[in-house]
């Protein structure tokens, strides 16, 4: 057999503890090879260690963390790198894509800048003109188009910026990929097609691809063997069709059954019998006429001096839609097409080019900004990261109830025993251990539930989820979307769902809306649309839609 690319042995890694913590062991005692060309998936649940791995073979880890074992890439030690080496050795040899974009992107540097950049610093006898043509070469394989080169990374959606990020990975064309949840925020066709161009190269360039993720169904589809973590430990290793009709461990086992669950046709949330009798007997409590929101892209200094014209952006263009009380309409569609853009400016967060936003009878884009502060009671949102809506320096009960001072809803007793009891109703029980924590000391899934416990503590009417369980594993997915139904019912909520993970919409949305390019191109029943598209792009996108296979 061939020299193994890739080889971790033995690896233990502990980060800096506190003064007074015990240490522990963030990834505890994992071995394992990569040969040219394979594919390997790395699954298990946030904080098992997965990423940790990623980021201990690039020295990436926080200084004085405690790292101890072997990891060789062609033969060579990674730890014994010298600090040149090193930076060679990050890009050339192995890239490392982030679940977070912006953690590799400069809000300061326009997106070409930031491709010349990373060519001229690993090639410096690359002239500007060669760097430019690879570069949007390769931004080309990822769907961002020239018109895009001189924008910053503020202006494109979170999935464009997840693009740009795998794009940078690939322009040193590197022999190994650690691509760490890289398509999170992607929609199911830019995600089959980047993981198609990452497989082609597999085996094009005899590439290695380490590909970590929570979602089961894309880890089957794209990697050849797979490896379960659980608890900072290696539980499960072996070919994907092996691993995922005979699991050996219990924990392999609940994963499987828990994205079987979400995958499962016949548990529909809702069928057709609810859902008419709600749109006809009842009058909408969200009503979108004509919704436009438009951006002008200035033309550069350059670009005027050829009478470059200004370019418009139409990211919601002509948007009419009616959500009705108690329902759950799904929003689905590929990144940057204008759905997170359509969420903020219902909530008046942005404010439409022309168009109208009703609610409860009332047309919110006409209101003064105090009277939007005050609407927002009966209309919250969920983020798809938790982490990045929870203020770092707050504890977790002073974050719930901080929209009861904001709207005068209770005094501090109140807002404390109303805090106390959603935290409950959420699932973070004890409540009290709970109501002290910051959110660092909690897991993905329990900064979600957080998250959710701030947008239901004014007992709003309408909440508006924008990706909310995209970044948690198929078990904790399971359970928050459990939640979301069981509140729903229980405080009379109606959803507004945007997603790009079509078998998520299929399992909790009466409605489904297909969104492409600012426009609404399909809208109906969940199971018309699934059983019966009409629309060329929502069949491309149920096509691309990776399904996990019943064992």
């Amino acid at each position: 057999m061939s020299e193994a690319l890739f080889c971790i042995e033995n690896l233990q890694v502990a980060y800096p503890q506190r003064s007074g913590e015990e240490s522990s062991w963030a990834v505890d005692d994992v071995s394992f090879t990569l040969q040219p060309g394979e594919r390997m998936g790395l699954v298990g649940e946030s904080g098992c260690g997965k990423s940790t791995i990623g980021r201990a073979v690039m020295s990436l880890l926080p200084a004085s963390s405690r790292v101890e074992g072997r990891v060789t890439f062609q033969g060579q030690s990674v730890f014994n790198l010298t600090p040149n080496q090193l930076r060679k050795f990050r890009g050339e040899a192995i890239a490392l894509i982030f679940q977070d974009p912006m953690t590799r992107l400069d809000p300061l540097m326009t997106i070409g800048k930031h491709c010349i950049e990373t060519l001229q610093a690993h090639s410096p006898e690359l002239s500007t003109r060669s760097a430019k043509e690879k570069a949007l070469a390769t931004l080309e394989k990822v769907n961002i188009p020239v018109s895009r080169w001189n924008q910053y990374p503020h202006e494109f959606s979170g999935g464009m910026r997840q693009r740009v990020a795998i794009a940078l990975a690939l322009l040193l064309n590197p022999k190994l990929i650690i691509a760490d949840e890289p398509t999170t925020s992607l929609d199911v066709t830019v995600s089959a097609q980047i993981l198609q161009e990452l497989t082609r190269l597999c085996g094009q360039e005899n590439m290695g691809l380490l590909l970590i993720s929570h979602d089961l169904a894309m880890v089957g589809e794209y990697c050849d063997r797979i490896g379960v973590m659980y608890n900072g430990k290696m539980v499960e290793m072996g070919s994907t069709e092996t691993v995922f009709k005979q699991p050996q461990h219990e924990y392999t086992r609940s994963l499987l059954k828990a994205a079987l669950h979400i995958q499962a046709l016949d548990e529909i949330g809702s069928g057709e019998e609810k859902q008419l009798p709600i749109i006809n007997e009842q009058s909408p409590i969200l009503r979108v006429t004509e919704l436009k929101q438009y951006y002008t892209i200035e033309p550069n200094f350059i670009e005027r001096l050829f009478n470059r014209q200004a370019q418009t952006i139409k990211a919601v263009d002509g948007i009419n839609l009616n959500l009705y009380p108690g329902e759950i309409l799904g929003l689905v569609g590929e990144s940057g097409c204008g759905k997170s853009t359509l969420s903020r400016t219902i909530l008046q967060l942005i404010r439409p080019t022309s168009g109208k936003v009703e609610f409860l009878g009332q047309d919110l884009t006409s209101l003064s900004r105090q009277e939007i502060r005050s609407s927002r009671r009966q209309i919250q949102m969920i983020f798809q990261d938790p982490h990045a809506c929870l203020n770092p320096a707050m504890t977790v009960g002073q974050s719930i109830a901080d929209p009861l001072f904001i709207h005068n809803l209770a005094d501090p007793i109140k807002a404390k025993e109303q805090v106390l009891w959603m935290l409950e109703k959420v699932g973070l029980t004890p409540p009290l251990v709970y109501y002290e924590r910051y959110p660092s000391d909690l897991s993905g899934g329990q900064q979600q539930r957080v998250a959710i416990a701030r947008a239901l503590i004014t007992h709003p009417k309408l909440l508006i989820c924008d990706e909310p369980v995209s970044m948690l594993d198929a078990s904790v997915q399971s359970q928050v979307l459990e939640l979301m139904l069981q509140l729903k019912e229980e405080f009379e909520l109606t959803y507004l769902f945007i997603t790009h993970d079509l078998w998520l919409a299929r399992f909790l949305c009466d409605r489904i809306a297909v969104m492409n390019s600012g426009k609404i191109v399909e809208l109906g029943l969940t199971k018309t649309i699934f059983a019966n598209p009409q629309h060329p792009y929502t069949k491309t996108l149920i096509a691309a839609a990776p399904l996990l296979a019943r064992a």
